[in-house]
């Protein structure tokens, strides 16, 4: 039988709970580390680069990813101003940026020159500071100091352009940044390339489809396919093909600025009643959120490129390598979140 003392006593260690339970900060899952981003692009050549980019900027500013650096694999003099253009406007015009010498595809394309040369009364409509390429450093001497400067095994190389710079990274010799040779160096740093090269369906195997990326610089895509030393995942022609990104988001969804430069690209790259193409975002997003089931990877096996730049795929138990596919849920999924994260405002806007 309990008496009033004894009642009063539990209600009282009942009350004490109470106020412990409601004064508690709640547990929090720690955040995972934002994944530290090298973007490797053809910037100029198609729009998807620059709206590539912009996804990037975007996931940064929500703490997944930070951006170290980019480099340019179009040997045009506005694509590296284009570049620090697009980074200004997402308010991070201190990003670092590299460019390739003697590299392929040197002319201005539909936006680059047009985007980097707008006036408004005489004043730039889009700030930057770097006004030619010729001013910019090598990208392999920033790709190395990059790396160098990085914690081990903590990159992620997104390559969405040509294999230029990445093969000669790894021809480049030790010098006053690093002891170790470009591979060494790569294999200390990188644990993931995500590229956006190569078509891997049945149709365009048997049609020997030869994808841009590859075709234009084969001799470096065979160099780094053969030779590069960490896991690399594959984003064939055919996922940005089949993962369309509506027209309607560019002339809806970017009403928060008088001129947006991605907007502006797409206009005169695709006009803005045409779907685009996502080719370069999927590595992207994938290098970024690679457990959230966008995409499914194929088995383990090693990507091939021959003398014609077809590539193919080897599968083998042990392979370093893999390529993405899709389903139709899948392509609606990521349809949405790249259209989402591409017409993000700047952070402060």
């Amino acid at each position: 039988m309990y008496t009033t003392t004894d009642i009063s006593r539990a209600m009282g260690r009942l009350l004490a709970v109470g106020i412990l339970l409601l004064t508690a900060k709640p547990a929090m899952a720690e955040s995972p580390e934002p994944v530290r981003i090298v973007f490797d692009t053809d910037m100029g050549n198609d729009v998807d680069d620059a709206m590539a980019l912009a996804v990037i900027h975007a996931l940064q500013s929500r703490g997944e990813c930070e951006l170290l650096a980019v480099t340019l694999t179009k040997d045009n003099p506005y694509a590296a101003p284009c570049v620090d253009l697009l980074n200004t406007f997402y308010r991070r015009g201190d990003i670092p940026i590299g460019v390739v010498h003697d590299g392929v595809t040197r002319q201005d394309g539909k936006y680059i020159r047009r985007l980097t040369t707008a006036e408004d009364a005489g004043q730039k409509r889009y700030p930057h500071d770097l006004t030619s390429g010729r001013d910019a450093p090598e990208a392999v001497g920033l790709l190395r100091k990059t790396l160098a400067g990085q914690a081990d095994g903590s990159v992620v190389v997104v390559q969405v352009g040509f294999s230029t710079n990445l093969a000669r990274l790894l021809d480049s010799p030790a010098d006053d940044v690093s002891p170790l040779d470009g591979i060494a160096l790569v294999r200390r740093k990188v644990r993931l390339l995500s590229i956006m090269a190569g078509a891997y369906t049945e149709e365009l195997q048997r049609r020997h489809f030869k994808e841009y990326n590859i075709v234009q610089d084969v001799a470096s895509a065979r160099a780094l396919l053969h030779r590069w030393p960490t896991p690399i995942v594959a984003s064939g022609w055919e996922i940005g093909n089949a993962i369309q990104h509506p027209a309607a988001s560019m002339r809806e969804d970017y009403g928060y600025v008088a001129h947006h430069p991605l907007r502006e690209a797409y206009d005169y790259y695709r006009g803005l009643a045409n779907n685009q193409p996502t080719f370069d975002l999927t590595s992207v997003l994938y290098a970024v959120r690679p457990q959230r089931n966008y995409f499914t990877l194929s088995p383990p096996g090693r990507l091939v490129v021959e003398d014609d730049g077809f590539t193919r795929f080897n599968a083998q138990p042990d392979g370093p390598h893999r390529f993405m596919s899709v389903t139709p849920a899948q392509i609606a999924t990521v349809r949405e979140a790249l259209a989402m994260l591409c017409s993000q405002p700047p952070e402060g806007r």
